[in-house]
C-alpha cells in the first residue's frame, strides 16, 4: 500500500513523515517527494515465525510518501502543485496533515492556526485537480463524438461518465460517492484523488489533550490526533529504548501502528497469513477477497490452477498450540475458491502442478 502524506506549508507534515517512518527530519531538504517503505509489525507473523522456524520471515510493508507542502497562493506554488499531483495520483490513501498546534519559532500559514479552513484549502485543490482532468476530457470527447469511429460507443459512455462526475465536482462531492465499481474501472486511467480514501491528521502540540474525536469532515474515511514532533522525538531513539519512553508519556502504541491500523481500515484492507518451512508472511488483500484472489496475490499460477485452501483462524492455531493440534480438533477448513478471506486467517493453498 502507498500513503502519501499531504498538507500546507508549515503543517508538521515532514514531522509526521518523521514519526512514522524514522527519517531523520531534514530541514533542508529539495522539495521533492520523499519515500520510506515501512515494514508491518504483526505479533502473528511473529508466533508464526516462532512454531515453524522458517528461513524467511517477510512482513507486509507500506509505502509512505512525503508531498512537499507548496504555498498554493502563489503562481509557483501553484505550478509545484500540478508537478507533484502523478505522485498523489499514486497513491491508494491520502493522509491530510492539518496544524493544531502554536510554536512562534515555526510561523503558521497565512499567519493563523485554524486546521478547519486549511483542511478546506486542502480539499478544494483536490476537487479542482480532478475537475481539471474531466473538463479537459469531456472537452476532447465532445469534439469527436459525432465522427463514425471504431470507439465511437465506448466514447459516448465515457463522455456520459465524465458529465455524471463533472457535476459532482462542481458541487464540491468526492467522486468516491458517484462512481460505481464497474464504472471506476472505466475511469481507472484517471487515478481521481476524490476517490481515494482520506485520512485526516490532526497535529496537536505535546501538552494538548489527545482525543479522537469525531470532527464533522464529511470526505474523510478517519480522523487521529498526533503528537508528531514528541512522537518523531520517540522514532529517532534506538529500538529499546522507545517502549520505557513511551509508557512514559502515556502511549499504548506508536504513531506508526496507529496510522497503518487506520489507513488499513480507510481503505478496507485485512491481512491474511501463509506458514512454511521455507518462509512466513503476511498478506494484505481487500476486505471481502475470495480464497481464490488470495491465491492470486501469492502468485498469478495459484490462482489459475486453484484446487483449495485450506484455512483456520489465527486463534485457533493458537488455542490448539499448532497446525496439527488445530487439524486434531477439526479447526482447519478446506475451502473453495469463493471463501470470503478473514483477517488473520492462515492459509495453505493448493493447486495443481
Amino acid at each position: 500500500m502507498k500513503a502519501a502524506l499531504i498538507g500546507l506549508p508549515q503543517s508538521g507534515k515532514s514531522t509526521v513523515f518523521s514519526a512514522v517512518t524514522g527519517a531523520a527530519p531534514d530541514p533542508y531538504a529539495p522539495p521533492e517527494p520523499r519515500h520510506a517503505v515501512v515494514k508491518i509489525s504483526d505479533v502473528r507473523l511473529d508466533y508464526l515465525t516462532k512454531l515453524e522456524k522458517p528461513k524467511k520471515y517477510t512482513e507486509a510493508t507500506i509505502n509512505f510518501v512525503d508531498i512537499p507542502g507548496v504555498a498554493l497562493d502563489d503562481p509557483k506554488g501553484r505550478d509545484d502543485w500540478r508537478r507533484l499531483l502523478p505522485e498523489i495520483r499514486q497513491a491508494e490513501v491520502l493522509v491530510v496533515v492539518v496544524r493544531e498546534f502554536d510554536n512562534p519559532s515555526v510561523p503558521a500559514y497565512r499567519q493563523r492556526v485554524d486546521a478547519k479552513a486549511d483542511l478546506a484549502i486542502v480539499w478544494d485543490e483536490l476537487v479542482f485537480a480532478d475537475l481539471e482532468a474531466v473538463t479537459n476530457r469531456v472537452e476532447k470527447l465532445g469534439k469527436s463524438l459525432h465522427k463514425p469511429t471504431k470507439t465511437q460507443d465506448a466514447d459516448k459512455r465515457e463522455h456520459a461518465l465524465l458529465l455524471k462526475c463533472q457535476a459532482a465536482l462542481e458541487a464540491s462531492e468526492p467522486l468516491s460517492n458517484v462512481i460505481s465499481h464497474d464504472e471506476r474501472r472505466q475511469v481507472s486511467s484517471f487515478a481521481f484523488v476524490t476517490d481515494k480514501p482520506i485520512v485526516v491528521v490532526r497535529n496537536i502540540s505535546e501538552d494538548a489533550e489527545t482525543t479522537d474525536d469525531v470532527w464533522d469532515v464529511p470526505h474523510a474515511e478517519a480522523v487521529m490526533t498526533l503528537k508528531a514532533e514528541m512522537e518523531s522525538e520517540i522514532a529517532q531513539l534506538p529500538p529499546e529504548d522507545r517502549p520505557a519512553f513511551m509508557e512514559e508519556m502515556g502511549l499504548a502504541e506508536s504513531a506508526l501502528d496507529r496510522l497503518i491500523k487506520t489507513c488499513y481500515e480507510a481503505c478496507g484492507l485485512i491481512s491474511f497469513l501463509t506458514m512454511g518451512p521455507e518462509e512466513v508472511r503476511a498478506w494484505t488483500i481487500r476486505r471481502g477477497a475470495t480464497a481464490v484472489e488470495a491465491a492470486g496475490k501469492i502468485h498469478t499460477d495459484l490462482a489459475r490452477s486453484f484446487i483449495r485452501a485450506e484455512t483456520v483462524a489465527f486463534d485457533d492455531l493458537v488455542a490448539h498450540k499448532d497446525m496439527k493440534g488445530a487439524k486434531a480438533a477439526g479447526r482447519v477448513r478446506k475451502e473453495g475458491k469463493t471463501y470470503v478471506v478473514q483477517d488473520g486467517d492462515v492459509m495453505l493453498i493448493l493447486a495443481n502442478p
